[in-house]
């Protein structure tokens, strides 16, 4: 099996086939179809695999409670990517510090803030509330008067989702820790991207996530002490350490260095979906007419955003 590490370095051929059609279309064109979406793959995959984990997050937290997920989740995904990556810390600027550092920040934050917000409403829902941060960034991105229509369709979304005038029909400290980990997600987006560029294949990745679990150990002690050493309780929090950060993280940062960060921020759009299906079948929460209305206006915001940003930069 290849490592996260040696997988996420493309090489040379690859990325010329991705990046001009020519080449692939005289590969043939199934196979040239085929490399041109395997990025598209990679994202969607990443979706369902840190939305179904979050699913089994949520069903940790009566042993551990959130911040002890969290703290689980992070410290045992920087241990599999610092075994597996064994990064070099010698030869990067300061710059290129300030970057993987500023990345694991934004990774602990996107983090610890989701799973304070699941605790407290339904995982599509806070889903739908957090995807309002990367589609914010392609609105001000983009500063085209059409994205305020995009901006309304997806407030409208928000409104249904709160029973139609404030959070009254929701927890509205869940609803804010989802819309700051919205903000965290915006800031990830941006510094995922940079530290593919400036750290060879996961290094970056790895680093920035002992920097997330360093940022939450001292929470998760606080909440949950010693039942963090419970050998069932970690193990489950190294399958939700998979499946939530090791292998979705390295999915993306490997699909953003062969996709424009406005196309990745597309797919993006698809997870409240993703997270609705996973809460519906793993955690049996149900999702009325209006939810369901209010999920779809969020995610035909957030393509159409992207999409007018696409379009504007042709």
């Amino acid at each position: 099996m290849t490592s996260p590490c040696a997988a996420a370095e493309p090489n040379a051929t690859t990325a010329a086939t991705v990046s001009t059609p020519e080449a692939a279309g005289g590969l043939g064109s199934g196979r040239g179809r085929a490399v041109a979406l395997a990025p598209v793959a990679l994202v969607v995959s990443a979706g369902i695999s840190v939305q179904f984990g979050s699913a089994v997050a949520v069903m940790l937290m009566p042993r551990a409670g959130a911040a002890g997920v969290v703290t689980l989740r992070l410290a045992a995904a920087a241990l599999v990517l610092l075994a597996l990556c064994r990064p070099k810390v010698r030869g990067y600027a300061r710059a290129d510090w300030g970057t993987v550092v500023a990345f694991g920040v934004a990774m602990a934050g996107m983090n610890g803030l989701f799973y304070q917000a699941v605790d407290r409403i339904p995982l599509g829902t806070a889903v739908t509330l957090e995807v309002l941060g990367p589609l914010a960034l392609s609105v001000l991105a983009s500063r085209r008067l059409v994205n305020l229509v995009w901006a309304a369709l997806a407030l409208a979304g928000v409104a249904l989702l709160s029973g139609g005038g404030g959070f009254g029909s929701l927890d509205v400290l869940g609803a804010a820790f989802a819309l700051g980990a919205g903000a965290c997600w915006a800031v990830y987006i941006l510094f995922s991207a940079r530290t593919g560029r400036r750290f060879p294949q996961a290094d970056g990745l790895a680093l920035a996530m002992a920097v997330a679990a360093v940022l939450s150990l001292p929470l998760g002690a606080m909440q949950s002490g010693s039942k963090l050493l419970v050998p069932s309780t970690i193990g489950l929090g190294v399958a939700v350490a998979l499946l939530s950060s090791v292998l979705p993280y390295t999915l993306e940062l490997l699909a953003l260095r062969r996709l424009p960060a406005s196309t990745f921020a597309v797919l993006m759009s698809l997870e409240p979906a993703i997270a609705a299906t996973a809460g519906f079948l793993i955690l049996h929460q149900s999702l009325s007419a209006t939810d369901a209305l209010a999920i779809a206006l969020v995610i035909g915001a957030s393509v159409g955003a992207v999409r007018s940003q696409v379009g504007r930069g042709r």
